[in-house]
């Protein structure tokens, strides 16, 4: 029977798995094993473009897992990332440093960012061998993204449901980990969904969604949270199905068939992507198809209808910081606040300046950046611990990242990154060329244990750490900077201002209204 092996059987490089057996390598002397380019669903080429992901074939013999797959075609403008990319590309990666299959690690399977339209899992940031060195199995994988992994279409309705095919990859990625994970030494009865950025926001979702139920057991969310289709990609099924009805009709005769018979990369040309034309919210992105996604995941939340697993989620200190700077408009102290007033109403003016200061046109821009930071990411997050915690009385922890050093001068967006995946070195993620000081590996030495204890207890704290409470109504998260403590989130004040204008979970403002 597959996944059944002899008491104490070794690990080796050549691994079972239930398409076929597949040889890794061995990536340093820390003895942890990498398998790269494992497929796990087949390549959604042809009929299989815009359908939900089928399984791979077998093959016989031994495939090499030796080298990342292809990353999933980029929407993204001037995509300079390396690493070739196909719409072949569901595949998948594993790191192990069990050495008997049956030992059953932890498994932590990563979600990567670039808002539904460009990343891969081969950035060099989130390799997982030094995170699977601490005694956790770490998996990570592509889904398809931009126009190839959320286009929505009537025709593609009469096939089944359409539109979050992306998501569906997900899903797909993680039957794969509990049906062969074991055979790395993993134990597919706790998984941990972690993920940044769109990949938290994707972890969000999942918790929301019924066709998630058992496939993991914890979640972490960095830097993201999906909550009221206003604040990131998320946009109602009737407005996908009409972006993808015109999109079709741009291309040729309006079918699908016809669309399907195009060159991947004239599809992928003329559905581009901009951070300067919107740095979250993408034409090609997730929707409420009442299938994956059956509500905004806010309000399934509210009501409790999401999964009933410890949850970990914060974001950092200036999550606007640089990717937002491109887009974001700069100002005038007088604009600010006039956009200000339409928005919150002249009679709470006088508290919005206390929070979001504009006495000068420079302070507006600042302000202007941070209220977009706590729009699109802080304010969500934090949502995202609130209900949780209330409506679902797991354990729930949260924390801000604000640690700065000649190697991280800015704690913006993915900036925590290589903390939590011990990947410091002067790095691609914030162009940093600042070798890490003792300092910056401390942190990321701690970061990981919090990490895995979190994966392996649903509970980060371990001796030798600095205590994490719980989140509860207090309002205190973990403030992970030069010093570790717990005290009460400094932004709380800004959050509770703005939760003050949910409706129904709803904040509605637009965050591209802010300038």
């Amino acid at each position: 029977m597959h996944g059944m092996m002899t008491s104490k059987a070794e690990l080796g490089r050549e691994v079972r798995t239930q398409a076929g057996r597949v040889r890794g390598t061995l990536r340093d002397a820390s003895g942890v094993l990498a398998f790269k380019g494992i497929p796990y669903a087949a390549p959604p080429l042809g009929p299989l473009r815009w359908h939900s992901p089928q399984p791979p074939a077998r093959w016989a013999g031994v495939r090499d897992a030796l080298v990342f797959g292809a990353g999933c075609l980029s929407s993204l403008e001037n995509d300079h990332r390396p690493g070739p990319r196909h719409e072949d590309c569901l595949y998948l990666n594993v790191w192990t440093a069990a050495r008997y299959a049956d030992e059953k690690h932890p498994v932590m399977v990563w979600i990567h960012g670039g808002g539904f339209q460009f990343g891969s899992s081969a950035n060099p940031a989130t390799d997982g061998g030094t995170l699977a060195a601490n005694g956790v199995v770490v998996v990570s994988f592509n889904y398809r993204l931009g126009i190839f992994g959320f286009l929505a279409h009537p025709d593609l309705d009469a096939e089944a449901p359409s539109g979050n095919y992306g998501l569906q990859d997900q899903l797909a990625a993680l039957r794969w980990v509990r049906t062969n994970i074991a055979d790395f030494g993993g134990d597919p009865d706790n998984i941990t969904l972690f993920g940044e950025s769109a990949g938290a926001m994707a972890v969000g979702i999942l918790m929301a969604s019924p066709l998630a139920h058992g496939l993991f057991h914890k979640a972490i969310g960095q830097s993201g949270a999906f909550w009221d289709g206003r604040h990131g990609p998320l946009q109602s099924f009737d407005e996908a199905r009409a972006r993808g009805v015109a999109f079709a009709r741009q291309q040729g005769d309006g079918s699908i068939a016809a669309l399907r018979d195009l060159p991947a990369d004239r599809l992928n040309a003329a559905a581009p992507w901009s951070f300067k034309t919107s740095p979250v919210v993408g034409a090609f992105s997730p929707s409420i198809d009442h299938h994956v996604v059956p509500d905004v995941p806010a309000r399934r939340f509210l009501r409790g209808e999401q999964m009933r697993i410890p949850l970990l989620t914060g974001w950092n200190a200036a999550e606007e910081f640089p990717f937002m700077a491109q887009a974001l408009p700069h100002p005038s102290a007088d604009a600010f606040l006039a956009a200000a007033d339409a928005m919150f109403g002249r009679e709470r003016m006088v508290d919005f300046r206390k929070l979001y200061p504009a006495a000068t046109d420079a302070e507006a821009t600042i302000s202007a950046a941070a209220l977009t930071g706590d729009i699109v990411i802080g304010e969500q997050c934090w949502q995202w611990l609130r209900l949780h915690r209330r409506t679902q009385h797991a354990p729930v922890y949260g924390y801000l990242f604000s640690y700065t050093s000649p190697y991280t001068p800015i704690a913006s967006h993915v900036t925590e990154i290589p903390f939590v995946f011990g990947t410091l070195t002067p790095q691609q993620v914030i162009g940093s060329m600042t070798p890490p000081a003792e300092e910056d590996l401390a942190l990321a030495r701690t970061m990981m244990d919090y990490w895995v204890n979190f994966a392996a207890h649903g509970d980060p704290n371990g001796p030798g750490l600095p205590p994490w409470p719980h989140y509860d109504e207090s309002d205190v998260v973990q403030i992970i900077g030069t010093t570790i403590e717990a005290r009460p989130n400094p932004q709380g004040e800004r959050f509770r201002f703005l939760d003050g204008f949910r409706q129904d979970g709803v904040l509605p403002v637009r965050w591209r209204e802010v300038g």
